[in-house]
């Protein structure tokens, strides 16, 4: 029963932290929009950070976990730098509070914030690394240094994210995405 209690302050948490953000969201909307008295969500959860730590972890779960799994129906190191990319950009549109955690600066005085960000960049860095390797032993991609390679994407993808974040668009990202892939496959350089 209590932890239903705690999942459903957390659901809806994620709602108001969407909609206004962490800075414009007090712990009375969460309490008024559970349906809880405000002493009752402090039973749970010490402060407004602490429940936003909550939020922006599992939100970093959701995405971990769709991106795992979505890279995993194929064999394909190409294919699944694709899956991997595509799935990044669209769970991070949907997964905001998770985007703004790990971009803005303001919540930068938040402990666990640059922690969970820390964390993150080597998950990510660690699973794209992952399928470059796979790639140089299919050779299928020649590449001298793949950890090196994954912080560029990593960074490359970052780039990204804003303009797709704010446009909303979601028809170009395969466009854009195969425009990348096509660059790094083929590189920049005339043969």
């Amino acid at each position: 029963m209590a932890d239903r209690i705690k999942e459903n302050i957390l659901d809806v948490a994620r709602e108001i932290f969407s909609k206004f953000g962490f800075r414009k969201t007090t712990m009375e909307e969460i309490a008024q929009a559970a349906r809880k008295g405000k002493s009752s969500i402090y039973y749970y959860f010490n402060s407004k950070e602490e429940i936003f730590e909550a939020v922006v972890k599992t939100e970093a779960n959701i995405l971990k976990k769709e991106i795992l799994d979505t890279i995993e129906t194929t064999d394909d190191p190409l294919e699944k730098l694709r899956l991997y990319i595509i799935t990044r950009i669209r769970g991070i549109k949907k997964l905001g509070n998770f985007y703004d955690a790990m971009q803005n600066d303001f919540l930068s005085h938040l402990n666990f914030i640059e922690k969970a960000r820390a964390e993150y960049d080597t998950l990510e860095v660690e699973v794209i690394t992952g399928i470059l390797q796979q790639g140089i032993e299919k050779e299928e991609f020649e590449i001298d240094d793949p950890n090196f390679a994954a912080i560029a994407l990593v960074t490359i993808l970052k780039g990204l994210e804003l303009p797709l974040f704010i446009d909303k668009i979601d028809y170009q990202l395969e466009d854009r995405v195969e425009d990348l892939l096509t660059l790094m496959y083929r590189g920049i350089k005339k043969r």
